[in-house]
């Protein structure tokens, strides 16, 4: 797929009136979690509110752990025919030293890199594969937007479904015997909800745009950190996707200082793009921006609903693991609910909300694991590159010292790349694709 994608799938009939499995978000995790169920022969429908996948600007790390998640349902030869880039180690340079993070060559796994893929090509082959499955469902221009309550006298107030609407306008209403919710950070059905959001922080946003790749530029991931800045490039083959942070709230005062103070101040940080930055910034709709969460649910379930993905738990762009880490929960959630939406499926036996709970308990460890690392690097990026009267910035020790001793570089990717628990595929393929 490329910058004119196609729909995914073409608005269809409005979705059946009941379903086991109704995911809400077409995204990393949606997706993942829909083509898991409907291989095991569960019916899932999954309503996304885009006619299409194709979003500039998300996240497209697609790390270590899910290489190996496509390798374990055979289709990692299938997943790298996609145009992607390939990272095979870690690099950044702290004011003027230049230092290497980690090397992807001392995982202990046979796909010993990180891909770079648009996420669009990503989302777009996770559902040719479900679509290979009868019993999965996606509505495409339908977005989720309520949720709906049980008015048995047994289960009262239990989650029962979703309304919906498409893209004419049109309402409806699903039943289903689970709602998973996979609509983002800013999830409306986690609003609607009422579980409560711990709030962690983050003092920092993001502006991303795009730069023109030339052959003698990095060719490395590339972070690069100086007094008051700080820049993150990601190889998109002929093109950089580039992170430029930002304090938060900081945007308005980049506008008062106008777009050539910016354009130099990035030259500034990364001079081999210099000649390039008019053209690719000629005004500041090439910028769009990301305001950064860290956040997470205190409780991911009510009876009849599961949060996964962002709208459990909100990552920041450090280390990219949010795609990753939102595949490891829909594995998980899949691994620890199938046998038992099964027997919803086939007798009519509820989801007991204990089984909700075992997910979030085998999840949430790595989810606070992960976003203590991403606080500990805003801290620093925020005290140290961004904070008045900054000294001049160097790489911090241990970097330093990971840098000059190759067993060390293993380290950091085994944590970003690998994750702190990862997930196997224990679903089975319970009908064959069609």
């Amino acid at each position: 797929m490329t910058d004119s994608a196609a729909p995914a799938a073409a608005p269809a009939a409005a979705p059946p009136a009941h379903t086991t499995v109704c995911i809400s978000g077409g995204g990393p995790a949606g997706m993942m979690l829909g083509l898991l169920l409907a291989r095991a022969g569960i019916r899932v429908t999954v309503l996304e509110k885009h006619k299409d996948f194709f979003r500039d600007f998300r996240g497209d790390t697609i790390h270590t752990s899910t290489l190996e998640l496509m390798r374990e349902l055979g289709l990692l030869e299938a997943f790298l025919r996609l145009p992607h880039q390939k990272a095979y180690r870690l690099g950044g340079r702290f004011g003027s030293d230049d230092v290497t993070i980690g090397e992807f060559k001392y995982l202990p796994t046979p796909c010993k890199f990180v891909a770079f893929m648009p996420q669009w090509d990503f989302l777009d082959f996770l559902q040719r594969q479900a679509a290979c499955y009868p019993a999965f469902d996606l509505r495409m221009q339908t977005k989720a937007t309520g949720l709906l309550r049980s008015q048995n006298a047994a289960s009262p107030g239990r989650v029962s479904g979703v309304a919906y609407r498409t893209a004419d306008g049109s309402k409806g209403e699903l039943t289903a015997d689970l709602v998973v919710a996979c609509d983002g950070r800013d999830s409306t059905l986690r609003h609607q909800s009422g579980l409560p959001v711990v709030d962690l922080g983050a003092p920092l946003d993001v502006l991303w745009f795009r730069l023109p790749r030339m052959a003698n530029d990095p060719h490395d991931l590339l972070g690069r950190i100086d007094r008051g800045q700080a820049l993150v490039l990601i190889d998109r083959g002929d093109y950089w996707q580039c992170a430029y942070l930002i304090p938060k709230g900081g945007l308005a005062g980049l506008q008062a200082r106008g777009l050539p103070s910016l354009r130099a101040a990035i030259a500034h940080i990364a001079p081999f793009a210099g000649a390039r930055l008019e053209a690719a910034l000629p005004d500041w709709d090439a910028l769009k921006l990301l305001s950064v969460q860290v956040n997470r649910l205190h409780r991911w379930h009510a009876p009849g609903l599961l949060c996964i993905g962002d709208a459990a738990h909100a990552m920041s762009p450090v280390g990219g693991v949010g795609i990753n880490l939102a595949i490891q929960d829909a594995v998980a959630t899949a691994n620890i609910l199938y046998p038992a939406l099964l027997q919803a499926q086939d007798q009519g036996v509820p989801i007991i909300d204990a089984m909700l709970e075992e997910v979030q308990a085998r999840r949430e460890k790595p989810t606070r694991l992960l976003q203590a690392f991403q606080l500990r690097v805003q801290d620093f990026l925020y005290s140290r590159v961004f904070a008045a009267g900054a000294a001049p910035v160097r790489a911090p020790v241990l970097l330093r010292l990971v840098s000059r001793i190759p067993l060390l570089r293993g380290l950091l990717p085994r944590l970003v790349a690998l994750g702190p628990r990862r997930e196997h595929i224990v679903t089975p393929e319970m009908r064959a694709a069609s």
